[in-house]
């Protein structure tokens, strides 16, 4: 079995797991707030016509989300959440999940096999990338920080003055 194969599998796994597990706690989650003091609002009849539109239209983007970054988890348990059957769930997961892992074992692998040709090729070309990367990233959440730090503090309902 090839490097990309073997990669893809064991991507495909974790993603499965990942996600399957999203689901449940996405349908553990929505049997709760059904038992909750929720309950009263969540089984208005706009809620339950938006919970039968994801049932049916859902595994679509359950599918899609996989090519996302950031997405996937969202659609997951918001489909485990709103009961998602899973005769339309595991297809999307399934194929998702298959497009996620082939992405990701052959894009990853390709990065992997370019920085350790620049190591082997141009050891300290290799050094000077990787440094680079850490400071950009590194720059990148110092940037944020500070920006985050200088934004002014919305203002506290407690510290208003009579």
């Amino acid at each position: 079995m090839g490097k990309v194969a073997l990669t893809a599998a064991a991507l495909y796994v974790i993603v499965l797991l990942r996600a399957g597990g999203t689901f449940a706690v996405g349908w553990l989650a929505g049997a709760g707030a059904r038992r909750s003091r929720l309950a009263e609002r969540i089984s208005s009849a706009k809620f339950a016509r938006v919970e039968r539109a994801i049932q049916r239209w859902g595994a679509p983007v359950v599918a899609v989300s996989f090519l996302t970054v950031g997405f996937q988890t969202v659609a997951n348990l918001l489909a485990g959440s709103m009961r998602m059957p899973l005769t339309r769930y595991l297809p999307a997961l399934f194929l998702g999940g298959a497009a996620w892992a082939l992405i990701y074992a052959t894009a990853g692998l390709g990065a992997l096999e370019v920085l350790l040709g620049l190591f082997a090729g141009h050891p300290a070309l290799g050094v000077a990338a990787v440094a680079g990367l850490v400071l950009a990233v590194g720059g990148a959440m110092a940037y944020r920080r500070r920006r985050r730090a200088a934004a002014p503090a919305p203002p506290d309902a407690g510290d208003e003055e009579s």
